[in-house]
């Protein structure tokens, strides 16, 4: 019965488990840092992403796990709060990744033309294992292949891939080139060659089938609860901040008719302005 307010508590556990589904713990633990933590006047309690994740579905024991994982990779730093209490905080290198980060995800204007940026590297024999490596990292950056051995993406990229390179210490086999392409066939043409663009558009589409109807639904509500906010936001940014690196932002002249991009990214926009700041007063900021 519609009325019923016990279905109703269970048709609402049942939509936030979906939206939840797809989040790794150390994923939204990153998002977490990403979106609120690195503006906290200290370390981020212990107990406080327990609290703070347990509000996404995360339980305790995956927190811990899961933070003990980005402090091996060097992500989190243990600290102490003010109080005392054991805490962390993001290490330098985190810093740089969600700075250079900032500039994909939360871009506002469709990206211009701006010429290419094309990557050649070259490994020893005796160091092949760098090679896969480079390769995934020029990838997971959004870069496509333009030619066995040349990796392109728009320019704007580049200082990005720069400092990953140098972080990871692989800058030494590479070099960049800044151009732009001149045929034969149309620029349109070939980037359907260089990129996986129906893979990309249906990570789009996905992302729109999870949180157009958070947004729609976000738009008929006059209230803002802070817990509520803090929850869709967190979501929404977890699944968004994986597509800019995925899809490299080729110019709408470049892209097929109605590419489902701009629908997403216009989505997490204003989710990001509804949200974000009325979720920080769930955080504490």
């Amino acid at each position: 019965m519609p009325g019923n307010p016990v279905i109703r508590i269970r048709l609402k556990m049942i939509n936030v488990s979906d939206q939840q589904a797809p989040h790794a713990p150390r994923s939204l633990i990153v998002t977490l840092y990403g979106a609120y933590g690195r503006f906290a006047p200290g370390p981020v309690p212990v107990a406080e992403l327990i609290r703070l994740l347990a509000a996404v579905g995360v339980d305790a024991p995956s927190v811990r796990s899961s933070v003990s994982r980005l402090k091996r990779r060097g992500l989190l730093l243990p600290a102490r709060t003010a109080q005392g209490a054991a805490g962390y905080e993001l290490s330098p290198e985190a810093r740089q990744l969600l700075d250079d980060g900032d500039r994909r995800v939360y871009a506002t204007d469709p990206p211009e033309d701006e010429g290419w940026v094309l990557a050649v590297f070259s490994v020893p024999e005796s160091e092949r294992q760098k090679r896969h490596v480079l390769r995934s990292r020029l990838s997971g950056l959004g870069f496509g292949t333009a030619a066995p051995g040349v990796w392109i993406a728009p320019a704007r990229l580049y200082e990005e891939t720069r400092h990953t390179l140098e972080r990871l210490r692989l800058d030494n086999y590479v070099d960049f080139f800044r151009g732009e392409h001149l045929g034969f066939a149309p620029t349109a043409e070939v980037v359907g060659r260089w990129w996986d663009l129906a893979g990309i558009a249906e990570q789009h589409e996905a992302f729109l089938d999870r949180h157009a109807r958070v947004l729609r639904a976000w738009e008929r509500r006059t209230d803002t609860p802070p817990e509520d906010a803090y929850r869709d936001y967190l979501l929404a940014l977890d699944s968004w901040r994986h597509l800019p690196y995925t899809d490299p932002g080729l110019p709408a002249a470049l892209l097929p008719a109605d590419w489902p991009g701009l629908r997403s990214a216009a989505v997490f926009r204003s989710l990001h302005e509804r949200l974000r700041d009325a979720g920080a007063a769930f955080v504490g900021l």
